[in-house]
């Protein structure tokens, strides 16, 4: 499984069905199936820009996990936003459950991304959730890539303020060393 990870807006889904698409591999988006499983209550805070709690999140996402026929052919895009999703998820690639092959970790300004998530048009994607959403991942989704690095797991830092051409060369080159 290779991961995405990076801020909103810095091309996570984007670069990540581009590369699924590339190798025939599944692109699992946590977004897009929380969108769908989630209660009313829940999609209402999502849409807020605030982060589901860990222990309800882990919750639900294990069906999702389970559901995935061919681990080594995957693209995940969207988890894990926290350092104990992290965990949990490293436990259960330790475990053998989950197999994580790469990281591919999207580094992007705030205003790149700024840009980028107003002109897509989404309605969680108003001024205060893009703060909150900031400030979310700079203290709960950024230590994770130094947590993973620390712990194994190869991450590759990829500039992601470029045309989706340039991150997707970067990517595949780096996939290949």
């Amino acid at each position: 499984m290779i991961i995405f990870m990076g801020v909103a807006g810095a091309g996570k889904s984007v670069q990540g069905t581009m590369l699924a698409d590339k190798f025939g591999y599944t692109w699992l988006s946590t977004g897009e199936y929380l969108r769908a499983h989630l209660s009313e209550e829940q999609k209402a805070e999502m849409l807020k820009g605030k982060l589901i709690d860990d222990k309800g999140l882990i919750e639900i996402l294990e069906n999702f996990f389970d559901g995935i026929d061919d681990q080594s052919r995957s693209v995940l895009d969207g988890f894990p936003r926290t350092l104990a999703q992290a965990q949990w998820l490293l436990r259960q690639h330790k475990s053998g459950r989950i197999k994580i092959a790469d990281v591919i970790y999207l580094e992007a300004s705030k205003e790149i991304v700024t840009a980028r998530l107003f002109s897509r048009g989404r309605p969680d994607d108003t001024p205060e959730a893009l703060h909150q959403r900031f400030a979310d991942y700079e203290r709960l989704t950024l230590p994770i890539i130094e947590w993973f690095e620390n712990n194994g797991v190869t991450v590759h830092h990829i500039d992601a303020n470029r045309t989706v051409e340039e991150i997707h060369r970067d990517i595949c080159d780096s996939l290949e060393k």
